[in-house]
């Protein structure tokens, strides 16, 4: 835990009349944005920020995030999910990586659900901060951004991918998620709030998350908790959608009914049963998974639900989910450690946690997928990633990776 002072918070949440969409309420620049259906939060300004980096990155922030809200003073009159003291916050996929994990309490939260609307003010140790309405700025034009790759990039993915397959058949791992990147560069000024909206457009059933220049649309919910409740969402085992409703309809079947891709999912499924059976109670997931319609992709995908049976926050449950088997592979610690080997370069936040929490320990967090970092100069930096495990195709999952940059892409296109 950090050892600097944690500043005292003083929060206001107060209902507000329909703000219309709430994009146009973030930061042109920072923007802190989760948002699903058109309901959600946005954030703009900083009141405080929390970093940590290696192995207990996620307990550290947990504890800070405790101290913050224990001595916090919250006056809210509205008391739903994403009102009073909240953190946007996003973490490094590896304890191993240079990138910072944080959580970000806003000065200005706009937050929309269902008929209700509302906005939170927050201050530092009492000082002043104006009331008044907020204040949305028009979104900027979209940008066209080209996201290159190497020449050979389809040869060393498929490179990396047969030795994966090698290590598999060694029984190293049963299964490794390997990534590879894109890159890119936003113009000067470019509205980075644009980027997620253009997203949010085309997967509105989608996660649409900007957290520290960490943007994206993820379609897997790692963790959400309601006042002792969670719920979670499995996706492992992914097929591109058909040209037609015959071929769309055929690409699930054969989805459903592969043994490679159940096999990959009942990885995933296991994996979160084991990492929340020490904090919940009553867990309970479908026993077959069903398909997921995402506009470019089928996903298999599990929803487990449960009782929290020992007071844990939702960061207390990222803990000890991540890394997912979705997302690392299986056993867990051997599966890191060859994703450490092959891929050449440092994940960062992709694929690591990425959401909100409260200062009751309630909160939603999805996996940092279908999205890219932005540095504060516009570089670009996208990623995508596959499931290995005995029988895939090393050709097949190069196209599968191309497939999952289609959100970025589009957006950026």
């Amino acid at each position: 835990m950090s050892s600097r002072v944690i500043p005292r918070l003083h929060v206001t949440t107060r209902a507000l009349a329909d703000p219309g969409t709430l994009f146009g309420f973030a930061s042109r620049t920072d923007p802190l944005i989760w948002m699903r259906g058109g309901a959600g939060i946005v954030g703009s300004g900083e009141a405080l920020r929390l970093v940590h980096t290696g192995e207990d990155r996620i307990t550290d922030l947990a504890a800070d995030w405790q101290s913050v809200a224990a001595s916090a003073r919250v006056d809210d009159d509205v008391r739903l999910p994403g009102t009073g003291l909240i953190a946007f916050g996003t973490i490094a996929f590896s304890a191993a990586s240079a990138t910072e994990s944080v959580l970000i309490v806003p000065r200005q939260i706009v937050g929309r659900s269902g008929e209700h609307a509302w906005i939170t003010e927050i201050s530092i140790d009492g000082e002043a901060y104006p009331e008044g309405a907020p204040v949305r700025t028009p979104l900027g034009e979209s940008v066209t951004v080209p996201l290159a790759e190497d020449a050979d990039a389809d040869q060393r993915h498929q490179a990396l991918v047969r030795t994966a397959l090698e290590r598999i058949a060694r029984g190293d791992v049963a299964k490794v998620v390997l990534a590879r990147t894109l890159t890119g560069r936003l113009p000067e000024g470019a509205d980075r709030r644009r980027l997620a909206a253009d997203l949010a457009a085309a997967y509105p059933q989608c996660w649409t998350y900007a957290v520290d220049g960490m943007i994206g649309a993820s379609p897997e919910t790692l963790i959400s908790v309601r006042a002792g409740s969670l719920s979670l969402r499995v996706l492992a085992g992914t097929a591109a959608r058909g040209h037609g409703a015959e071929a769309d309809q055929a690409a699930a079947d054969t989805l459903l009914e592969s043994r490679k891709d159940r096999d990959e999912h009942a990885y995933a499924v296991r994996s979160a049963l084991a990492a929340l059976g020490p904090h919940a109670a009553g867990l309970h997931g479908q026993d077959s998974p069903f398909t997921l319609r995402l506009p470019n992709l089928w996903h298999l995908a599990t929803d487990i639900s449960g009782r929290i049976s020992d007071r844990a926050s939702v960061l207390d449950l990222i803990q000890a989910l991540h890394p997912t088997a979705a997302v690392g592979g299986t056993p867990t610690a051997a599966a890191i450690d060859l994703i450490d080997e092959l891929e050449p370069f440092d994940r960062g936040r992709y694929a690591g946690p990425t959401g909100w929490v409260d200062a009751h320990g309630n909160g939603d967090w999805a996996i940092a997928l279908r999205g890219a970092q932005v540095d504060p100069a516009g570089d670009i930096t996208a990623y995508a990633g596959g499931g290995i495990v005995a029988g895939s195709d090393p050709a097949s999952e190069f196209r599968e990776t191309g497939i999952k940059f289609r959100p970025i892409r589009d957006a950026l296109s």
